[in-house]
């Protein structure tokens, strides 16, 4: 079992930058695919994944080449780099972990998640 919990996010201008990190309990979080969603005001979409050594990314398509996932699983830590922050970006964003490989989009696959943490963009 895998414990998260998400910190970094707060109140930032349109175009600045945060890093929100992720931090897992457990022994075996190098065995996870790690995923960032966000929750808009209707879905919680996927953001970012990343493969359980880190070779393999994914962003999706309205953060790609803004945001950058990467892991650090000596420390047990996943997190998402957030540049060039636009006002659409506010939203709770939330880590979670899912079992096996290869890239995972639908939430429905992640089985652990963190309480998330409020990004808002102003403009």
């Amino acid at each position: 079992q895998v414990q998260l919990a998400e910190s970094g996010g707060g109140l930032v201008q349109a175009g600045g930058s945060l890093r929100l990190s992720c931090a897992a309990s457990g022994r075996t979080f190098n065995r996870y695919y790690m995923g960032w969603f966000r929750q808009g005001p209707v879905e919680r979409e996927f953001v970012a994944g990343i493969s359980w050594s880190g070779d393999n990314t994914y962003c999706a398509d309205s953060v790609k080449g803004r945001f950058t996932i990467s892991r650090d699983n000596a420390k047990n830590t996943v997190y998402l780099q957030m540049n060039s922050l636009k006002p659409e970006d506010t939203a709770v964003y939330y880590c979670a972990a899912a079992y096996g490989s290869g890239l995972k989009r639908d939430l429905r696959e992640y089985y652990y998640w963190g309480q998330g943490t409020q990004v808002t963009v102003s403009s």
